[in-house]
């Protein structure tokens, strides 16, 4: 979901970091005034960094990363999952590619905006209804809309960058995030009853999410 130096001419690069600092304060109310998001923040932050260095390999026109988006998100909840993703980018920026601050705003947007309409259509419902419960199967629904989001999002950035868009290179990336969308329910199931085998742990209470979910 990288985004590579020079695909974006300086202009647009300014205005895709304004975007994602625009995304961040309209959240940052409700996000800073709770320690406790903030520890969840660096701790989702910390695991995406891990995610990401574990696996990347260039697939078509960017890189296929395993995000684990949707186990950082049930795990630890909306708001540290939109702050950790721009977080851990500028960690792993900082610490691994330094080229990669370049395009920080670019590629925080093509992980937040995905994460905002997947916690609003599917993820919202799983914490605030008594009836809904969490299964792999909606968990799924939560992973295709993410990271289709994140497909389209590449293609945005391709599409209006320097050079034309190859679309057949843009399919390849396309198609190989479809095994993820499979593939990560099962992690983000397993990792959530595991976690939930300690309900009475006060850590567990105060770091994650997981006693708000219902399992199916």
């Amino acid at each position: 979901m990288h985004i590579e130096p020079g695909a974006l001419n300086a202009a647009k690069v300014l205005y895709g970091h304004a975007a994602a600092i625009a995304t961040l304060l309209i959240y940052a109310p409700r996000w800073i005034t709770r320690l406790d998001q903030v520890a969840k923040t660096l701790l989702a932050a910390a695991f995406f960094s891990l995610f990401m260095q574990v696996y990347h390999v260039p697939v078509g026109v960017s890189e296929l990363h395993f995000i684990g988006a949707s186990a950082i998100y049930f795990i630890f909840g909306f708001l540290p999952t939109l702050f950790g993703f721009a977080i851990g980018l500028l960690l792993q920026g900082l610490v691994f590619d330094p080229q990669d601050l370049v395009h920080l705003g670019v590629n925080s947007l093509s992980l937040m905006l995905p994460l905002i309409a997947a916690h609003g259509l599917f993820g919202r419902r799983l914490f605030d209804s008594e009836s809904r419960r969490l299964s792999w199967q909606e968990v799924v629904r939560f992973d295709a809309v993410y990271y289709g989001g994140v497909v389209a999002m590449v293609g945005f950035w391709l599409a209006i960058g320097e050079e034309p868009l190859p679309l057949d290179n843009w399919l390849l990336f396309a198609a190989s995030y479809a095994p993820l969308v499979f593939c990560e329910p099962l992690i983000t199931c397993l990792a959530v009853r595991l976690l939930k085998r300690w309900p009475q742990s006060a850590l567990l209470q105060r770091l994650t999410c997981v006693d708000s979910l219902r399992l199916a």
